[in-house]
């Protein structure tokens, strides 16, 4: 079948999320498809953050951090964060980044399990969670790094295996994985499932207490829309939080951080994941940006984000054909993320071209383009668009021109 614009506006008309897009402030001209590496600004937050600075911060200076309640940050944006993964509210907390708790809850997850040595990921896991590991086990001294392809996970999963780390959404292919039969296999070898969330906190349903998980970390600046470095979030399942050690041991994770007493003594629940103070200007961001999930159902966000995917994918079929793209994501959108990606060996200049023309994806080295789909702001039309540009991109060889063969520093 042959699709045209006005189907497209047609089933903008029909969206149930269609109102969300008034909340964001969309970039006149722009289409945005990089909500994957960067959320658009909610128009709340630019107002939320004017009174941080002016009345918290320089009206009432330190007493802030009792009459604004920035001590509660944390634990307060935590509590927001949670419904979107299927956690408890004492299960959640916002603090630092994702590296860092990547690095505070492997360590912790190796604690939990004495005698065994290896952590268990995939090869191309996002590298952040690779390199943090490596790091973690360089420190550890006796610890194995284990990478198995995700055909090769459940065997992987022998009895010298401690934590199991994956991303749920890989960030390169979009592939999902099966969170639920996953953690049950790490279960049986009596190792912890840690997730990343970064691709998939915000995109999709998450349930990480139905799956079983253990741990899980994930940003605020993607899909969560808390701007450019956002703080992270932590999880640690309500039965491990007695046993969790953080090795990040720091004051803010102290159980009286204002008693100010030499020994450490760990925080009750996700208090203990704690480390240092608070990022109150980028946490309060991220607060306010939280309020446009109000009242969202997950269910239609993840309905709409397959159909954007799918439509993408069939216009690119029908209208980009032997310009030498290949899909290097899966078709099946029940095996995706929000994203779609696309192989082509001229991808990054390809992406400059349609950056040039308001089309905004990004580029991952070798050769993928990738593109996001937040179904909040982003609608049918939007897809109709975007992919028209492509095909005059190609038709044209627009990409060629000199301007879009030099790389920037941030692709």
């Amino acid at each position: 079948m042959t699709l045209t614009r006005a189907a497209c506006e047609a089933l903008d008309r029909e969206d149930p999320l269609a109102s969300r897009r008034a909340l964001f402030d969309l970039p006149d001209g722009v289409i945005y498809l990089d909500g994957n590496s960067l959320g658009v600004l909610p128009r709340n937050v630019p107002a939320r953050l004017e009174r941080a600075v002016r009345e918290e911060w320089g009206r009432d200076l330190i007493r802030s951090w009792n009459s604004a309640g920035w001590i509660d940050l944390p634990t307060r944006v935590g509590a927001r964060i949670a419904p979107l993964i299927g956690a408890g509210a004492d299960e959640v907390i916002c603090a630092d980044s994702t590296s860092v708790n990547i690095f505070k809850l492997a360590a912790g997850a190796l604690a939990m399990r004495p005698g065994r040595k290896v952590i268990l990921s995939e090869p191309g896991n996002f590298p952040t969670d690779l390199y943090v590991l490596e790091g973690l086990a360089g420190l550890a001294g006796d610890v194995e790094l284990r990478l198995a392809t995700p055909d090769e996970l459940p065997s992987a999963l022998t009895d010298d295996v401690a934590v199991m780390l994956l991303t749920h959404v890989h960030y390169k292919s979009g592939r999902l994985h099966d969170m639920a039969a996953l953690t049950a296999k790490a279960h049986e070898a009596r190792a912890l499932a840690l997730w990343d969330l970064s691709h998939s906190a915000g995109a999709l349903p998450v349930d990480l207490n139905g799956a079983g998980a253990d741990l899980a970390v994930g940003c605020g600046y993607k899909y969560l829309n808390g701007g450019p470095g956002a703080p992270a979030f932590a999880f640690v399942a309500r039965r491990h939080q007695a046993a969790f050690r953080s090795p990040l041991s720091g004051w803010m994770g102290h159980a009286r951080p204002f008693d100010f007493i030499d020994a450490y003594e760990p925080g009750q629940g996700m208090a203990r994941a704690l480390c240092g103070t608070p990022s109150v200007l980028g946490m309060t961001a991220l607060e306010a940006a939280l309020e446009a999930f109000e009242g969202v159902d997950m269910g239609q966000v993840r309905t709409k984000s397959m159909a954007l995917g799918d439509l993408f994918l069939q216009l690119v079929d029908q209208r980009c054909a032997g310009h030498g793209f290949t899909v290097a994501c899966p078709r099946d959108a029940t095996l995706r993320g929000s994203q779609v990606g696309l192989a082509h060996p001229d991808g990054y200049a390809i992406m400059q071209a349609l950056i040039a023309r308001g089309v905004i994806g990004d580029f991952r080295a070798p050769d993928i383009l990738r593109f996001g789909f937040t179904p909040l702001y982003v609608g049918f039309a939007d897809v109709w668009d975007a992919v028209e540009h492509l095909a005059q991109v190609m038709a044209s060889a627009q990409w060629r021109e000199p301007r879009f063969q030099e790389k920037a520093a941030v692709t």
